[in-house]
């Protein structure tokens, strides 16, 4: 599918920057097609910028059956769009912008690829830190009532950036983390790490496996978003949130 590839790659750009809405693309009939046409949509987009790490979605059982898919997928985050507490964003920047809540990890080295496939734990032993985050994401309107997955994960899962939290040391029982987010102040929703498919590390160890199986590795530094644990917002006005979770931190991240 090279030359699909790039030509479908290629139509995802052009709609990007003509503002069209999110819609099936032709072509992709299974995952393999998928993550070859988002290689090309990176390569296409990535004007010299680094790889910052990558975000997981659909880590739910609900989402993963919505989208008719049995595994999370993934997504390249760029350096350019790592931002920090307090940043500030402009709805203008964005098709339609969308927030997701949370716990993001950081590799403290590298997780060579071997026979043996990664686990939880060992994928998580190499985790020297995690923080608070807020995902920020791009549906381009999507509708959802026929939301092709195919193509969802082509235009890179959506990723446009996430806001991070001051990284610290993991605690023991992540799975335990309750993580509770803020409107304006008000409380709106609350989850925990266990909501990821049961820990933020089982995620993590589906990535380290699928990027192995393609030749790839999660590097010292990489920072991966481990999935929402709170339902996604799609502020429509000036907003400012907040992101709390037990033992590990805030992040906070306002808009107009």
């Amino acid at each position: 599918m090279t030359d699909k590839s790039a030509e479908l790659a290629g139509t995802l750009v052009a709609e990007h920057r003509s503002g069209t809405n999110f819609h099936r693309l032709e072509g992709i009939n299974d995952l393999a097609d998928a993550y070859n046409v988002q290689e090309k949509y990176i390569a296409a987009i990535r004007d010299g910028d680094e790889t910052a790490g990558y975000k997981i979605g659909l880590t739910s059982k609900r989402m993963q059956d919505m989208c008719g898919i049995d595994q999370p997928i993934h997504g390249t985050i760029f350096k350019r769009r790592v931002a920090f507490t307090g940043a500030h964003l402009a709805h203008a920047d964005y098709h339609r912008l969308g927030l997701e809540f949370e716990i993001c990890v950081r590799l403290g080295q590298d997780l060579l690829p071997s026979d043996v496939p990664f686990t939880p734990e060992t994928a998580g032993a190499a985790v020297d830190a995690v923080a608070a985050a807020i995902e920020i994401v791009d549906d381009r309107h999507a509708d959802y009532s026929v939301l092709h997955c195919g193509t969802l994960i082509a235009d890179n899962s959506w990723n446009a950036g996430v806001v991070l939290g001051a990284f610290t040391p993991p605690p023991a029982k992540m799975e335990e983390a309750t993580g509770v987010a803020y409107l304006d102040g008000s409380e709106f929703a609350r989850g925990l790490g266990a909501d990821v498919l049961g820990h933020p590390y089982v995620p993590l160890a589906w990535l380290a496996n699928h990027l192995a199986a393609s030749g790839r590795m999660l590097r010292k530094g990489d920072v991966v978003m481990t999935g929402s644990i709170v339902t996604t917002r799609f502020p429509t006005g000036p907003f400012t949130y907040r992101f709390d979770v037990s033992g590990i931190g805030s992040v906070e991240v306002s808009g107009s």
